[in-house]
């Protein structure tokens, strides 16, 4: 198949220490930007070496994996979140996104500060991130303040599903060969205690705001659809600092979420016991590619090549074999602090994945 890609990975990767320590610091841009730039060369090497079938600069200018947005588009105020809960050995109430406090004002291509150098180096198929516009409304936006300038939730939703459309038509314009939006907040429509907090947050029915989500994702795809062009979303739990917020199978929304949605690739979580099984599979259309997160990039435990080849073996009952792929199950950094993990944890599971994918698809 073409544009297959067995071995992928979700997009972030850890930052090095010394430019996390550079940003701490505030060293000055230039500096900062040739730092960015060595690394990057280094990590696409690396992911070369390794063998992966697509490579991204690790997301390394980004604060977050969702910065690029919040760094391109004025009207968010980054000083202040949204308290978010999460789960796991010493998670901590944090955040990681700005409030939006004014109208949206998009000051440059999201992309700008990335896509030049990662397409000069990539030296093969390169993919780029970007959030869905459905990740914003839940987190970014602040009863009595937000709701001053967006009357509601769907009203910000459109404003920044715009801003990812075009971003995404100029990409597949560009010939960038691989879009993926992340779109974590899928999984609040199937944790019983996220769709209630759905309706007593943000006064929503979670089946119309699933259809919402849906057809605003849909209008980015759309904008996108290039012959060439791969395009895919990857459904998250939760990463921040190898910690998870929601907890569920794919059950109650397959059918509609992969009947309806129009990705060509679906990066899929199934590295523990939180993600459910692999019948929901069956509602995958045939000719869609799933790619199985089934290497964690939470853990150093090594993943046992024995078990991932039986589980890709069971998801192959659901999903014919030549429609799968293999991966984390997200990335090594959703934030700049990373996952509690070393590098060499983090390239000893992205070996895994591209020896595993020789394996299986050979």
């Amino acid at each position: 198949m073409a544009n297959a890609y067995r071995a992928d990975h979700v997009g972030s990767l850890l930052r090095p220490a010394e430019l996390v320590e550079a940003r701490n610091v505030r060293l000055a841009p230039d500096r900062i930007r040739a730092l960015e730039d060595r690394h990057v060369v280094r990590l696409i090497s690396r992911q070369r070496e390794i063998g992966l079938g697509v490579v991204t600069d690790g997301e390394l200018r980004r604060s977050n994996f969702m910065s690029d947005l919040t760094d391109a588009v004025g009207g968010f105020d980054v000083t202040e979140a949204l308290p978010r809960a999460w789960q796991g050995d010493g998670a901590k109430a944090t955040s990681i996104a700005g409030i939006v406090m004014g109208k949206l004002l998009q000051r440059r291509a999201l992309t700008a500060n990335e896509l030049p150098f990662l397409r000069t180096q990539a030296g093969g198929p390169y993919k780029i991130t970007l959030p869905s516009a459905t990740q914003f409304p839940a987190i970014a936006y602040k009863r009595g303040v937000t709701d001053k300038i967006y009357p509601s939730h769907s009203e910000l939703l459109w404003d920044i599903v715009a801003i990812i459309k075009a971003e995404m038509s100029a990409l597949a314009e560009a010939g960038v060969p691989y879009i993926q939006l992340d779109a974590p907040r899928y999984s609040y429509y199937i944790d019983p205690k996220w769709r209630a907090w759905l309706v007593s947050e943000m006064g929503v029915d979670p089946d119309a705001a699933l259809d919402e989500a849906i057809r605003a994702d849909n209008t980015c795809f759309d904008a996108a659809r290039r012959q060439g062009v791969t395009l895919a979303i990857h459904l998250c739990r939760g990463n921040n600092r190898s910690h998870w917020y929601a907890e569920g199978g794919y059950d109650a929304i397959a059918e509609k979420l992969f009947g309806e949605l129009r990705a060509d690739r679906f990066l899929l979580e199934y590295d523990d016991e939180r993600s459910g099984g692999f019948e929901p599979l069956r509602f995958v259309p045939r000719g869609k590619q799933v790619v199985l997160g089934l290497i964690s990039s939470k853990y150093p435990a090594l993943e046992f090549p024995t078990v991932l080849r039986r589980r890709i073996d069971q998801a192959s009952r659901y999903v014919p074999l030549e429609d799968l792929a293999l991966s984390p199950q997200c990335g090594f950094a959703s934030t700049m602090d990373g996952n509690l993990l070393t590098e060499d944890n983090q390239w000893a599971k992205l070996r895994l994945v591209a020896d595993i994918a020789r394996l299986v698809w050979k």
